[in-house]
């Protein structure tokens, strides 16, 4: 949902410039990584009580603790997201998103400042490294780039989550498809995925590969399996969950039925790594109620939170207020939008929880900071995260690649302030809300300091 508000944003971009971008308790013993597993064959019972590393602790390995417990029971991961999508040379020029195969591109003096300001958890939402268009191979640029990622975050002491955006089948304009033939070129906007079997058997592969080869890597804290599937939206132009499921239940086209083979694939090869789990309607907390959860080691539910809508992706003119009285839903109706109504909003999470005894993280979240009293709408939103025990990562932390960190509008990038024409880094009230709850974190992933 927060993409297709930013094909505007995007689009703002291109203008001025180039263009833009249950939980089932864990098993007590995980099973052995070289017998099959299925969804069905794995147990319930209670989630272990193991040591975590931190700061004072000594260094491990995947094997000598147990990764599950890093989602279980309270917040322990407080971080953000770094977006990165395959460049367009054509599109994008030579600067905007760097010279490379995949932009923008961060160093790693940009992993170590999030570590250095108390974020532990960094949220990879990257292009895949399957190739997007048959016959779905591997891409070795791209799998080469994930490694460095993740050797970056190692370094800087950080645990990550793989979240791959694109990929067979799928390219990363499907978040703001809305710019097809407007400010990019309807060919690059791919999203056969969702009526294409080899495109999901292919996505399928994608995964059992990746964590086959990254299953060792302690910090890897866990597999988002997509971001924001939406087959929904790009197929029948539905955004009501209680408007798809009656006609698409079970077909091609419904992830109750493709998630969990991308479970079964990992579990194969991996029986530790937590897998991060998301539902149609782009993960957002409003369909997660039609997400079906199955029996796997450590599956942990995770939404993107950007509601309501019309105030986390305002204009800087429209001036919408929390609290404030507003039209919150398009029906030309002014509601009450203050703490009781955001509390609603995130209710189907609890009921959720509840239901199915499951672990929920929110893996996106943000609002645009020109927003009237964001700093207090992220801290109730945090707070509440917190009272649940949910880890959570804020949309985005950007790349100091000057062209592209001082292009533009930059949206959700905190420290450049409030004001909505500036971008440099100032004090500003949002994000010390935001670095106050980071500072709650005392987990690393290993004992060396940071550099």
């Amino acid at each position: 949902m927060r993409q297709n508000i930013f094909a505007f944003l995007i689009g703002m971009l291109w203008v001025l410039a180039a263009a833009l971008t249950a939980c089932i308790p864990a098993a007590s013993t995980p099973p052995s990584s070289d017998e099959t597993v299925t969804p069905a064959a794995i147990v319930r019972s209670p989630a272990p009580s193991l040591p975590l590393l931190s700061a004072s602790s000594s260094a491990a390995t995947a094997q000598d603790w147990d990764k599950c417990s890093l989602w279980t029971a309270t917040t322990q991961l407080r971080g953000a997201n770094i977006w990165q999508r395959i460049r367009v040379p054509a599109l994008d020029g030579e600067e905007l998103l760097g010279n490379g195969y995949i932009g923008p591109p961060y160093t790693q003096q940009d992993f170590d400042r999030l570590a250095a300001l108390g974020a532990n958890y960094v949220n990879l939402s990257i292009p895949g490294i399957f190739s997007e268009r048959p016959p779905y191979s591997l891409d070795e640029q791209a799998q080469a780039h994930l490694s460095h990622l993740l050797e970056m975050a190692a370094r800087a002491n950080l645990f990550a989550v793989i979240s791959f955006r694109s990929g067979p089948g799928r390219s990363d304009f499907t978040f703001y498809r809305d710019g097809a033939g407007v400010w990019y070129d309807p060919s690059l906007l791919i999203e056969t995925l969702w009526s294409d079997p080899e495109a999901q058997n292919a996505w399928v592969e994608m995964w059992r590969y990746t964590a086959e080869q990254y299953r060792h890597l302690p910090h890897v804290a866990g597999y988002d399996l997509m971001v924001e599937p939406n087959a929904n939206e790009v197929l029948f132009n539905l955004y009501n969950p209680s408007q798809f499921y009656p006609h698409y239940a079970n077909t091609l086209y419904d992830w109750n039925v493709f998630y969990p083979r991308m479970v079964e694939a990992i579990r194969n090869v991996d029986s530790r790594t937590p897998i991060l789990v998301g539902n149609l309607g782009s993960s957002s907390v409003a369909w997660l109620p039609y997400l079906q959860p199955i029996s796997a080691y450590c599956l942990v539910y995770a939404v993107h939170q950007y509601a309501p809508f019309v105030y986390t992706h305002q204009s800087p003119e429209d001036g919408f207020s929390y609290p404030g009285s507003f039209d919150l839903d398009w029906d030309g109706q002014l509601e009450r939008f203050d703490r009781q109504h955001l509390m609603n909003e995130l209710t189907p999470l609890l009921q959720f929880q509840q239901a199915h005894h499951a672990r929920l993280a929110v893996n996106e979240f943000g609002v645009v900071r020109w927003a009237p009293n964001a700093a207090q709408f992220l801290s109730d939103q945090m707070d509440f995260f917190e009272q649940q025990g949910f880890n959570y990562a804020l949309w985005v932390w950007e790349a100091r690649w000057q062209p592209w960190y001082t292009w533009g509008d930059k949206a959700m990038y905190y420290p450049f302030g409030s004001d909505p024409n500036n971008l440099q880094e100032v004090e500003n009230e949002l994000f010390a809300v935001i670095l106050n709850f980071w500072k709650r974190n005392i987990l690393r992933p290993k004992a060396t300091q940071m550099h």
